[in-house]
């Protein structure tokens, strides 16, 4: 599972580890806005920043970033990291490497409300994976040979039920989380390296 984004697999994985957030529905309201998922992947991803940094990395005003961290702060997203800053200057952190959500039982909400919401946090992820990978594809070029023959663009049909599509998407997270801690933060000629993963039914006619 990517550490700066969320998971969306049907069921509720890692119950009981605490580096994930399981979010509920209440969380989930708290999470629903573009440019907060936005904040929480930075954090995630590049570690505490204060709110003007985040501002300039993502091209939005002190003003925005600063209230919706203080949003993400309120739904136990995010939370001052005391150890940096100097004087009035205010750093933010991310509490937790991950989070993960049953979207299925979101999709079925009673509440409206919810059930937006999960809609908004899923095209925002999906927006994402598709600006990563146009990202890539402009920029190939600048890596080197090595780098660039490890690129896979790659898409397949199967026909299968809903319990074999779950077991194929298991089998693949369990495939990618395997190589987790492998190599080392500071290994040479190493990268972070994103994968994403999209499994979706669609009509046969």
């Amino acid at each position: 599972m990517p550490p700066n984004e969320p998971e969306r697999r049907p069921t509720t994985p890692y119950a009981d580890d605490p580096t994930i957030h399981q979010v509920n529905a209440r969380t989930l309201r708290g999470l629903a806005h573009p440019l907060r998922i936005r904040l929480l992947n930075a954090l995630r991803e590049f570690g505490p920043a204060t709110a003007s940094g985040l501002a300039d990395r993502l091209g939005e005003s002190s003003g925005a970033t600063s209230y919706h961290l203080r949003q993400l702060a309120t739904y136990g997203f995010v939370e001052d990291d005391p150890e940096r800053g100097k004087g009035r200057e205010r750093w933010w952190r991310a509490v937790h490497m991950g989070t993960t959500f049953n979207t299925s039982a979101f999709l079925e909400h009673p509440d409206a409300e919810v059930r937006g919401a999960v809609g908004v946090v899923l095209h925002e992820i999906a927006g994402t994976h598709a600006q990563e990978l146009n990202t890539w594809l402009g920029t190939m070029h600048e890596w080197p040979e090595e780098w660039r023959r490890t690129f896979d663009l790659s898409d397949f049909k199967l026909r299968l039920t809903p319990e074999l599509s779950m077991e194929l998407a298991e089998k693949m997270q369990d495939l990618v989380n395997s190589y987790r801690g492998r190599v080392p933060d500071d290994a040479e000629d190493s990268a972070i390296v994103r994968t994403h993963v999209h499994m979706f039914p669609r009509p046969t006619d």
